[in-house]
C-alpha cells in the first residue's frame, strides 16, 4: 500500500505495487516536486481563521515555495492560517496579500507562530513536530566577528601623505600635505597667501592661499592657473587688466583698470578659459552681460531698452520744451513750455507727464497733439493742475490719445 509521509505529501509506491502503471504515479510526483519549487496562492474564504492542508499526491497551492495568501472578503482582524498536516517540515516564502489591512498568523501546531503584517513577505519554516509543531522565521541574516590586526593609510595621488602606520596595536597616523584640486581640495595651505607681483602674465599656480594681494601696476593681459583653481585677488594699486578671451576673460568683455581695494574672482573652467569677475569697492560690477548670456549688452537704462527693442527714455526732469517718445516719463520743471507727443504713434504707445513745479494752475504748460487727436478732439491739451500726473495712451485714429 502506498504511503504519503514525506514533506511534500508525494506518493511512495510499495515495492511490487502498480505493476505497469507506476509511471503515472511517478510522473505525478515529479510534477508536484516542480510545484513545490514554484508559486501558489491560498484564499481565506471568510473573515475567520482557516486551515490549509497539503493534500496527498494532488496539486495544491499550499505545496508551493512562494505561498501568497489572499482573501475573498475584507478581513477585520488578525486571522490565523494553520498549515497542515502538522508533520510537514518545509520552508516557505509567505506573502500577506489579504484585503482589509490586517495581519495574518501562520501556525502548524501548538508551538510558536509567525505573524506577517499586511503587504509583507517573509521566509519561514515549519518543523513538522506533530501536535506541538512550531513555525519560525527563516529570513537570512549576516553575522560574524573578526579582529583588525593592522591599519595603514596611503595618500595616493591626492597630494596628502601619512606617517605612523601601519598600526598593529595602538598609535597615531599623521596626515600632512595639501589636498589637490583634482581631488576636491584647493591645493593651498592657508586662506590668505603670499603677495604676488603684477606682471604681463601673472602665474597663480603657486599661490599659497585662497586670497592673494596683487602688488604693482604692470598691465596684465593673462593669468596662468590650474584647471578648477579658484582664487580671490585684491589689487593694492591701480592695476590695468586687458581683456583676453582665453587668459583674462573679464565679464562683459571689457578691459579695466583696478583701483586699490578692488576684488577679482578668478577661476579656470573646464574649457581652459580663465574667467575674471571684478567687484569694485563700492560693490558695483564691471562690464555688462551680453545678450547671448541673458543680459542686455548695455551699461545704461536707455541703452538697455534700445537693446531689447524698446524706445529710449528721455530726460526725467526738464525745464525745456521736449518731443516725447513712447514709454517716456517726463516731469515738467517749469511752466509755459510745450511737450510734443510722439509723431505717427502706434496703438498702445504711452507717455507719462507730471507737473513738477506745483504751480501749473497759475503757469500752465502745453501738451501738443502733433497731428493726432487728444480724447477725440483736434486740440492741444493745457496742463493746469498743480502736481498732477497723467498717463496718455494712443488708442486709434479717432480717439487718438486717451488721458
Amino acid at each position: 500500500m502506498a504511503t504519503y509521509v514525506n514533506n511534500l505529501r508525494l506518493k511512495e509506491i510499495t515495492t511490487g505495487d502498480e505493476d505497469g502503471t507506476w509511471g503515472t504515479s511517478t510522473n505525478t510526483n515529479l510534477e508536484l516536486i516542480t510545484d513545490a519549487l514554484g508559486y501558489g496562492t491560498k484564499e481565506f474564504a471568510a473573515d475567520s481563521n482557516e486551515t490549509f492542508t497539503m493534500p496527498d499526491a494532488t496539486a495544491d497551492g499550499t505545496r508551493a515555495l512562494y505561498l501568497k495568501f489572499t482573501s475573498a472578503v475584507s478581513l477585520t482582524g488578525t486571522r490565523t492560517a494553520t498549515i497542515g498536516p502538522n508533520t510537514v517540515s518545509k520552508m516557505w516564502m509567505v506573502e500577506n496579500a489579504t484585503t482589509g489591512s490586517q495581519s495574518i498568523t501562520i501556525k502548524q501546531g501548538s508551538g510558536a507562530e509567525v505573524t506577517i503584517g499586511t503587504g509583507e513577505k517573509t521566509w519561514l519554516y515549519t518543523d513538522g513536530a506533530g501536535a506541538g509543531a512550531a513555525v519560525a522565521l527563516a529570513n537570512p541574516t549576516e553575522t560574524g566577528t573578526g579582529t583588525v590586526t593592522s591599519v595603514q593609510v596611503a595618500g595616493g595621488t591626492t597630494g596628502l601623505s601619512y606617517s605612523g602606520g601601519p598600526i598593529t596595536t595602538s598609535g597615531t597616523i599623521t596626515m600632512a600635505g595639501t589636498l589637490a584640486v583634482a581631488n576636491g581640495g584647493t591645493g593651498l595651505t592657508s586662506l590668505v597667501g603670499a603677495d604676488i607681483a603684477s606682471a604681463t602674465t601673472v602665474d597663480l599656480t603657486s599661490a599659497t592661499g585662497n586670497t592673494v594681494i596683487i602688488t604693482g601696476t604692470v598691465t596684465t593681459t593673462g593669468f596662468t592657473m590650474t584647471k578648477g583653481q579658484q582664487l580671490v585677488l585684491i589689487a593694492n594699486a591701480a592695476w590695468p587688466l586687458t581683456f583676453d578671451v582665453t587668459t583674462c576673460n573679464i565679464t562683459g568683455g571689457v578691459s579695466y583698470t583696478c583701483a586699490a581695494g578692488d576684488r577679482l574672482y578668478i577661476t579656470k573652467d573646464d574649457d581652459n578659459v580663465i574667467r575674471v569677475s571684478v567687484m569694485k569697492q563700492d560693490g558695483a560690477p564691471v562690464g555688462v552681460t551680453p545678450i547671448a548670456n541673458g543680459g542686455t549688452g548695455a551699461a545704461t537704462a536707455n541703452a538697455a531698452r534700445q537693446a531689447i527693442a524698446l524706445p529710449a527714455l528721455a530726460d526725467v526732469h526738464t525745464s525745456s520744451p521736449a518731443t516725447l517718445v513712447d514709454g517716456q516719463y517726463c516731469v515738467a520743471g517749469a511752466g509755459s513750455i510745450t511737450f510734443t507727443l510722439p509723431g505717427s504713434p502706434a496703438v498702445g504707445d504711452s507717455v507719462i507727464i507730471k507737473d513738477g513745479t506745483g504751480a501749473a494752475s497759475t503757469t500752465s504748460f502745453t501738451v501738443d497733439r502733433n497731428g493726432s487727436n487728444i480724447a477725440s478732439s483736434a486740440t492741444n491739451l493745457t496742463f493746469d493742475k498743480d502736481w498732477a500726473e497723467i498717463t496718455m495712451t494712443y488708442i486709434d485714429g479717432t480717439i487718438g490719445w486717451s488721458v
